[in-house]
């Protein structure tokens, strides 16, 4: 405490509150609470701004008409002329950033909290939401939620980031932002905290809701007195569910599996055929809005996110054969959106398709069993979505947010399990994961793996090793430590280079002849690690080859340090451990 007053007394009135704030959010967690508050009230501003402006594009597209999937028909030259208009836009815009070499690819929470323990860049952020909110407002068939849980995000990493919090308390912060964020997008703060706790921070802890809930209701708040919600829908729900219903829900959740996979995998498709057909890669996104404009001259529906439209299917739901038309279209629509090069997500886009999906199953069941058409437009949504983004538990919430019935928790849980199970099993991936599976990455939530990049064999080795000639002979070698044997000695050959690993007591002990070379004793002559090996393949290594320890080398073929299996298995249990106290939240139970 000494030393926090003498820093506070000799640094700038700034400096001094960071200091102070930093101390006060370490020592006591409610302070913690405090700056998730603050973060979820700038989620909520950010929101509000991006809600109005994108309304004003919206206005300019389609004038006095307000969302652009609501519209019932649209002039061909604006339908044809602003999305070509808008993707043109967006091109210039990646081409004058790339123009001095090719910008660092932004990082969305997911990545920031499974790789870079929160680290988020505010400007990219605003990159990328200006971008969302561009193809948003020219029509592309894409959601605003890449914006809203972009900026929300890092919100909370800068100022987490500026009060050098610990890592798990950056990575919090990041949560709140992005809970803040999509719970007053939906005005569903139940489900925007859930979408934090199970996509961007991977676990739900009782000490941790707190300050998601906080983050969710003030950005909620702020959303409510700007004006910038939706009125709430009045939707005829059923008050039960007959028992015979719940197979043919369960039915409709693995069809909704399969419409999400084909969906994301007809992205990737689609994005590799656009690249190959359309060369300059700032034309790409002017291609992809007049497909998107030609698309919408059949149904100004698969414009923007479908938000308007998705209401209107759950206030009336269409036929058997315009719901399998439109469902056709905005998922093309959205596909060539991804792949031409628009911003966005497919979450807001998963809902209209999902209602869609659940009127045509109402249709087809009708003639055998009748189903309440709300009841499978509802539970679709909620399986489609949760096939796209991953989250169950939030999609039942955001459903029975919407819906206001709570009559259909069980089904629509049911829906929502069986289409998570069923992609899962036949996936593996949600929409986020899979294309950072397409770029290369291994990660599949927002849980903390990227401890094991940063810990690497360079930072666990002993760099000072003892070595020998591999050609001299053993008896030298039992004499050359100055009556100490090492535990381990590394033998290199006439170059410098690794040529081998030998256990000190079988030089002193083995019954061999004494002009032998301790080549012959040599072990893990091709099995060594790398400096740039993480804690993991370390590990993995260590358990292919049983040696209990391993020779760091070089790219030259020359050793650099020693690692032994007792040292890292020790130095991988202590971060798992962490992990899990993150996970569930121990760092906050005081």
């Amino acid at each position: 405490m000494t030393a926090l007053l003498e820093h506070l007394r000799t640094h700038r009135t700034p400096t001094r509150l960071l200091v102070a704030l930093r101390a006060l959010v370490r020592t006591d967690s409610l302070w913690l609470v405090f700056l998730a508050c603050i973060t979820g009230t700038l989620a909520g501003l950010a929101v509000t701004v991006i809600t109005y402006t994108t309304l004003f594009a919206h206005h300019l597209l389609a004038p006095g008409h307000g969302r652009l999937s609501g519209l019932a028909s649209l002039t061909p030259w604006r339908a044809l002329g602003i999305p070509t208009l808008g993707g043109l836009l967006l091109g210039l815009w990646h081409y004058r950033a790339n123009r001095h070499g090719r910008p660092p690819r932004p990082v969305d929470p997911i990545e920031a909290n499974a790789l870079h323990g929160g680290r988020m860049s505010l400007r990219d952020s605003l990159v990328v939401t200006g971008q969302t909110i561009l193809s948003n407002g020219c029509g592309a068939s894409l959601g605003l939620e890449a914006g809203f849980s972009q900026i929300g995000g890092a919100f909370g990493s800068r100022i987490g980031r500026n009060l050098r919090l610990h890592r798990a308390d950056v990575r919090l912060l990041v949560g709140a932002g992005t809970a803040g964020a999509i719970g007053a997008a939906f005005d569903a703060p139940l489900a925007g905290a859930f979408y934090a706790f199970e996509l961007i921070i991977g676990s739900y802890a009782y000490p941790l809701l707190a300050p998601i809930a906080s983050a969710t209701l003030c950005a909620l708040a702020v959303v409510h007195l700007t004006g910038a919600t939706l009125p709430a829908m009045v939707i005829d729900t059923p008050t039960t569910v007959a028992p015979p219903a719940y197979p043919l829900l369960a039915v409709l959740g693995v069809a909704a599996a399969l419409i999400g996979v084909a969906l994301m995998k007809s992205v990737a498709a689609t994005e590799a055929l656009l690249r190959r057909l359309v060369r300059p890669d700032w034309l790409r996104p002017a291609v992809g809005g007049l497909l998107v404009g030609l698309l919408a001259l059949l149904s100004p529906s698969v414009l923007s996110s479908g938000h308007m439209a998705m209401r209107a299917g759950l206030v009336h739901a269409p036929g058997l054969s315009l719901a399998l038309w439109l469902l056709l279209l905005k998922a093309v629509a959205s596909s060539i959106s991804v792949g031409a090069g628009f911003r966005g997500g497919l979450f807001f886009a998963s809902l209209y398709l999902g209602v869609l999906a659940g009127a045509a199953f109402a249709s087809v069941t009708a003639p055998f069993m009748p189903l309440p058409v709300t009841l499978c437009t509802v539970a679709g949504m909620c399986a489609l979505a949760t096939t796209i983004i991953g989250g169950p538990l939030t999609m039942i919430l955001l459903a029975l947010e919407t819906t206001h019935s709570p009559g259909m928790t069980a089904a629509v849980a049911l829906t929502a399990i069986v289409a998570s199970l069923t992609v899962r099993r036949i996936f593996g991936y949600t929409f986020a994961t899979w294309r950072f599976h397409l770029r290369g990455e291994n990660i599949r939530s927002g849980v903390d793996v990227g401890w094991m990049r940063s810990l690497t064999v360079a930072r666990m080795m002993r760099p000072i090793v003892d070595s020998l000639p591999a050609d001299m002979p053993i008896a030298t070698a039992r004499t050359s430590f100055a009556g100490r044997m090492p535990r381990y000695v590394v033998l290199l050959d006439a170059d410098g280079r690794y040529a081998g690993l030998v256990e000190g007591t079988r030089i002193v002990t083995l019954d061999t002849r004494a002009e032998q070379p301790l080549s012959d004793l040599a072990e893990a002559t091709h099995e060594v690690l790398t400096p740039q090996s993480c804690v993991a393949e370390a590990v993995a290594t260590f358990e292919r080859t049983s040696y209990p320890a391993l020779a760091v080398v070089g790219p030259q073929g020359q050793v650099v340090g020693l690692l032994s299996e007792r040292y890292v298995l020790r130095r991988y249990a202590e971060e798992l451990e962490r992990t899990r106290r993150d996970l569930a939240g121990e760092k906050y139970a005081r």
